[in-house]
């Protein structure tokens, strides 16, 4: 990895490409959120060339479809653009593809354990573990929620994507970013 003349930190040409799956049940909520959120934390810091992004639900009942009205919603307000991503369910190729498949709460996680071969267990984790100002460990499931439900999850993919972002960073390059250790209490949503 090198840093750039404006800061940027560019990998070396030649590197693999980091691959990361986000997972949440149906595809239309959380997980959409998560890959629009990462993928334009990746291009502001220059490094959307370097990573492949994507999202997946465990279950197929949205295949094709856009992400949910509210999600959009939410996500527009802070200008972020879900119209072009349509849920799709995980394959088991995917758990052997990419190098991180983020699961948004404990149930998916379970989900992907049964169907991930063993040697690649290790890919899976769950998405709020590189968090940084919330202790929750999972993304809540806004869709039987109100509109507010989906801001906070909003929030908090944002500051699990700056987290993760900056982790794959240090692996990648073995730079250290600067880490924020406060973190919040816990956020209440209704999960489904």
């Amino acid at each position: 990895m090198r840093v750039t003349a404006g800061g940027n930190k560019r990998f070396t040409k030649g590197e693999r490409m980091t691959r990361v799956l986000f997972v949440c049940m149906g595809n239309i909520c959380r997980s959409p959120t998560a890959e629009a959120v990462f993928r334009r934390l990746a291009a502001q810091r220059g490094l959307l060339g370097e990573l492949e992004i994507d999202s997946a639900g465990t279950h197929g009942y949205h295949v094709g479809e856009t992400p949910d009205a509210r999600t959009q919603r939410a996500a527009a307000e802070r200008k972020y653009d879900l119209s072009e991503i349509h849920a799709r369910k995980v394959a088991p190729e995917d758990l052997e593809y990419f190098d991180l498949v983020l699961a948004m709460d404990r149930s998916n996680l379970d989900s992907l354990r049964k169907l991930c071969p063993s040697d690649r267990l290790h890919r899976l984790k769950l998405f709020m573990s590189y968090a940084r100002q919330f202790d929750d460990d999972e993304v809540p499931d806004p869709y039987y929620g109100l509109a507010h439900d989906f801001d906070l999850v909003l929030d908090m993919i944002e500051d699990a994507a700056e987290g993760l972002l900056d982790s794959v960073v240090r692996e990648r390059g073995n730079q250290e970013p600067v880490k924020s250790t406060n973190k919040v209490g816990t956020a209440k949503v209704k999960a489904s």
